[in-house]
């Protein structure tokens, strides 16, 4: 098999495209999974683990998502102030205090805990309207979260 050669990507050299998702009515887990599967590169063929192949993304209505059963009672989002205790609040309180989180909270833990997890994850753009400022990037609607 001296012929046969395995396709690596390198930096610089994948074309990233600009995609557009309306996260209305749409389930928090199922989206925030293709969000990710995007952002990391393997929604295609040229998918190279330690270069990022991935695309930009843009989600509208972000604050209109929605879980399944309980969850906005019982889900429990806790973080680290740097005081002794933790902080926490359930998903229905951050919701009302912002809204972009929930999903932004959702993608992060999908994706590398490394450095290229950072830079995919900076490529997420989150609005709570249904108006973005990347126009001129001329992305294109997909749906996801199905």
């Amino acid at each position: 098999m001296a012929g046969t050669k395995t396709y690596m990507a390198k930096p610089g050299e994948v074309k990233q495209g600009w995609w557009v998702v309306d996260g209305q009515d749409k389930i928090v887990g199922r989206l925030a999974r293709d969000i990710a599967m995007i952002l990391m590169g393997k929604h295609r063929p040229t998918y190279t683990p330690h270069v990022d192949t991935g695309d930009f993304v843009i989600v509208l209505n972000c604050d209109k998502v929605r879980f399944t059963g309980r969850k906005w009672q019982q889900k429990t989002y806790t973080w680290y102030t740097g005081y002794p205790g933790l902080r926490s609040e359930t998903a229905a309180d951050r919701l009302a205090r912002r809204p972009e989180l929930i999903l932004h909270d959702a993608v992060r833990r999908m994706l590398p805990k490394n450095k290229l997890g950072r830079k995919m994850l900076s490529k997420l753009k989150l609005y709570t309207g249904s108006e973005h400022e990347h126009q001129a990037q001329q992305p294109k609607a997909i749906d996801l979260g199905a």
